[in-house]
């Protein structure tokens, strides 16, 4: 098959990318306007392959879209591209309203005009696969999972941004009958993690030795997925998941944030070790604004009727992650010195 990957040189779809070329017989079109977080060094490991090819392009733009679309022909659609950092959506919202709602639209209105005009071979084989987060669920108390049928109830500009994304994926699905997948997942975590997000920041703040910021008092808990686990699952989603369904994708790794920094650090001592323990750089402060508690999903659709479980268990995915992270310096030093220096951001409240 030849798949699109929307935002394929980010972190999720750079993985997906990689996947496909090292791991399936399908051939992978990288459509990414490369923003900050948007990184050609991501796929640089397939760069060469003959099945791999790339287009700089804005899913905001219908005309770049609908190029990419007639010359690549594609039978799969996954849309991984939009702005996913809560702290920035915090500070600039309108931004992920463009990307995520009026750049989901406009991919919903060219893949549809594309289905409908593609011949049978297309046509029959097409899945539009929207990738997007558990957190248009809300938040939880301290128990209970997030399902396929929980209702949505967004509390960050991030999050109702990507719930906005989902209800239009829905009603493209209801109203045109055009053959959607979505999925929602958990907190991903592994290489090629731009150092925004809480795991790569801890790693890379550790072996600097810099301050390890911790919001509130590190109650909050996340479940979290390996990056690669995540390629898998969506893979086997866009290949066999059943159009119009949507599948919840977790780690069932759930842990306290303290509890995954003090994991970090504990790992950076071992791996790269110095005089002291790296846990004396944890650094309390104020918490993120409306930071919801608890997220945590129920995969058990996905692992019932794809047979999909991830490989890797928090702690063997988190050990790998901090040696990938002490093997590639070339990789995030160039981010750490240019486009992002791990300054803080969502506290315009």
């Amino acid at each position: 098959m030849r798949i699109l990957v929307t935002g394929g040189a980010g972190f999720i779809g750079s993985a997906v990318a990689r996947r496909t070329v090292n791991h399936t017989p399908h051939q992978v079109l990288v459509f990414d306007k490369l923003t900050y977080a948007g990184n050609l060094a991501s796929l640089k490991v397939i760069a060469d392959d003959p099945r791999f090819s790339f287009v700089k392009g804005d899913i905001c733009d219908r005309a770049a879209v609908d190029k990419a679309l007639q010359g690549f022909r594609p039978h799969w659609i996954m849309n991984l591209a939009a702005e996913s950092h809560v702290d920035r959506s915090i500070d600039g919202p309108a931004e992920f309203i463009h990307t995520n709602v009026v750049g989901t639209g406009v991919m919903l209105e060219a893949a549809l005009g594309y289905w409908k005009a593609a011949d049978a071979e297309i046509r029959d084989a097409f899945r539009f696969h929207h990738i997007s987060t558990d957190e248009v669920f809300g938040s939880l108390g301290e128990e209970g999972l997030f399902r396929e049928d929980t209702p949505y109830a967004p509390n960050s500009p991030y999050s109702a941004s990507k719930a906005g994304s989902d209800h239009l994926v829905r009603a493209w699905r209801h109203t045109y009958k055009l053959p959607t997948v979505q999925t929602n997942c958990s907190n991903n975590y592994g290489p090629y993690h731009f150092p925004e997000k809480l795991i790569p920041l801890v790693i890379l703040n550790a072996l600097e030795g810099k301050p390890l910021p911790v919001y509130g008092r590190g109650e909050n808990v996340r479940d979290w997925l390996h990056v690669e686990d995540h390629a898998e699952a969506l893979l086997a989603v866009v290949e066999r998941g059943k159009p119009g369904e949507s599948y919840n994708i977790g780690g069932r790794a759930e842990r306290r944030n303290l509890e995954v920094v003090h994991a970090i650090c504990d790992f950076v001592d071992e791996l790269s070790p110095r005089p002291g323990s790296r846990r004396d750089l944890i650094t309390y402060v104020v918490d993120r604004p409306g930071h919801d508690l608890r997220y945590a999903i129920d995969a058990s659709k996905i692992e019932r009727e794809l047979g999909w479980k991830p490989a890797r268990s928090f702690e063997s995915g988190l050990r790998e992650t901090v040696q990938w992270y002490l093997a590639n310096a070339p990789w995030w030093t160039a981010i750490r010195s240019g486009a992002y220096r791990g300054e803080r951001l969502g506290v315009s409240v």
